[in-house]
């Protein structure tokens, strides 16, 4: 697969899921030596073009009002991105949001939605997966997702240094 450098755009969740969120991952990167990052739903990732992020940011925002996302329970994969994560209902209101950041951004790159919050980055054995996913409990019936953010990073995320390499341009 081809590796390239796009932009993502995040929904940033609010307070108080943006504190629980953030120190379940820096716990679980310390566990198990993994990257630390910005709790966020990925809603669109498309042609790396920095300069129009902020322009499609600002027409975002004028649409954007806060949206609630149900969690359906914490899931695991093989998949480095998806290692540990909360998985969410799917909306109308989000598709909405990701088609005002893909009309903004003027990209007709596809992002299959499956809208997730990641909790670890790394390469688990299965058994460990799915023991640590039994073991998180996620303290709300729904979580307010009240910021967008546009993130500079390579595509596919695939390590560590992956990670660690990604820029919040706005």
């Amino acid at each position: 697969m081809t590796r390239r450098a796009v932009i993502a755009y995040w929904l940033i969740p609010a307070e108080p899921a943006h504190t629980f969120f953030h120190r379940v991952i820096d716990d679980l990167a310390r566990r198990f030596d993994a990257p630390v990052f910005e709790p966020h739903v990925t809603l669109h990732v498309g042609a790396d073009r920095a300069d129009s992020a902020h322009a499609t940011l600002a027409e975002a925002e004028r649409e954007y009002t806060p949206i609630k996302l149900k969690p359906l329970g914490i899931q695991e994969s093989a998949e480095f991105v998806k290692t540990l994560f909360v998985q969410f209902a799917l909306t109308a209101e989000l598709c909405h949001v990701k088609g005002i950041i893909r009309d903004a951004a003027q990209d007709s790159s596809q992002y299959d939605l499956k809208p997730h919050l990641s909790l670890l980055y790394n390469k688990l054995e299965p058994a460990v997966r799915r023991e640590l996913a039994a073991s998180i409990v996620v303290p709300f019936s729904q979580i307010t997702f009240d910021r967008i953010k546009a993130v500079r990073c390579v595509s596919p995320t695939q390590s560590r240094a992956d990670v660690e390499s990604w820029r919040v341009i706005t």
